[in-house]
């Protein structure tokens, strides 16, 4: 009987990219890409900058994570883990004040990893450490194929636990904020609107990552005025460009909704929304579920109209 499936290979990352500064940090740095990176880490990450001096050296990049407006730092090392690498990653953390550090390297020591396990474990919920073991795979001749793998990151019993302590100090609002983001989340994933989500907050906003920097998707609980929403958020430095384009497909992009939308209703604001609204009692908690509904419906066709909008889109620096 012939043979009907391939074999899976392993391909060496320099391959791909001949130098980790001048090939794969640029190519991770692209908008594409630390999607797959965000996708893989369970959070959006938006690219500030790449080669940040830090004294005589150099982080390979500066980022952002616009779920919780921590500053990311990346380093990346091609070959095994070393003490080297490691030392100068908690030196940028400590200079650039970051509230996330990603290790990106294509092999982990066994005591690398445990380092970054103990960080996790020994430092407050404000420091987040993650290692990722970049890989290439292939089937048989194919194109190889990227995979982020994620090997460490912060401790989720560590992390609930401090999530509950700071859940009982939280105002009543906080509460309900927290509350309605945890079951929203679970029903997104539940339906595979998304592979992954960010970690709910006690806060009116819930993120969803749209493929490009500088504008996601932003989903509010809005206790003052008793309304739900989801909105594409625009950053000013893309605002003007990003709203003309858009605006030009304005009746295919409300026909594949269903829906009129509210474009850029508070135009007085740098930056901008594209948005979708409903009134509702966010008290009668009996009803959530309904609301829930609604939202990951809209979120499903949001990024249905808007994502591949929005990543083809070339915008000018």
């Amino acid at each position: 009987m012939s043979q009907i499936f391939g074999e899976i290979v392993k391909v060496d990352i320099k391959k791909a990219w001949n130098h980790e500064q001048y090939d794969f940090t640029p190519w991770l740095a692209d908008d594409e890409n630390i999607t797959k990176l965000a996708e893989a880490l369970g959070f959006e990450l938006e690219v500030e900058d790449i080669e940040v001096a830090v004294g005589p050296y150099s982080a390979d990049i500066l980022a952002q994570s616009s779920s919780s407006n921590k500053c990311v730092v990346i380093e990346n090392q091609f070959g095994k883990t070393n003490h080297d690498h490691l030392g100068k990653l908690l030196t940028y953390g400590a200079f650039l004040d970051a509230g996330v550090v990603i290790w990106i390297a294509e092999t982990f020591t066994e005591e690398h990893q445990k380092a970054l396990d103990w960080l996790n474990d020994h430092t407050t919920k404000d420091l987040e450490f993650y290692g990722v073991a970049i890989e290439l795979w292939k089937i048989d001749q194919s194109r190889p194929a990227v995979r982020f793998n994620v090997i460490s990151r912060p401790n989720e019993i560590v992390k609930k636990a401090s999530a509950a302590k700071e859940a009982a100090d939280l105002t009543e609002v906080k509460q309900l904020q927290l509350s309605f983001w945890k079951q929203f989340k679970e029903r997104l994933l539940e339906r595979k609107v998304v592979a992954s989500a960010q970690t709910p907050r006690p806060q009116y906003w819930f993120d969803v990552a749209l493929g490009k920097t500088g504008v996601n998707l932003s989903l509010i609980v809005d206790t003052h005025g008793s309304r739900i929403g989801i909105r594409v958020y625009i950053s000013n430095k893309v605002a003007d460009q990003l709203l003309e384009a858009l605006d030009k497909d304005k009746q295919a992009i409300e026909q594949e909704i269903g829906q009129s939308l509210q474009w850029n209703p508070s135009p007085e604001n740098r930056d901008k929304i594209i948005g979708l609204f409903r009134n509702v009692d966010l008290e009668d908690t009996q009803q959530w579920a309904q609301y829930i509904d609604w939202m990951v419906e809209y979120t499903d066709l949001f990024l249905k109209a808007f994502g591949p909008r929005v990543r083809y889109l070339n915008l000018k620096s």
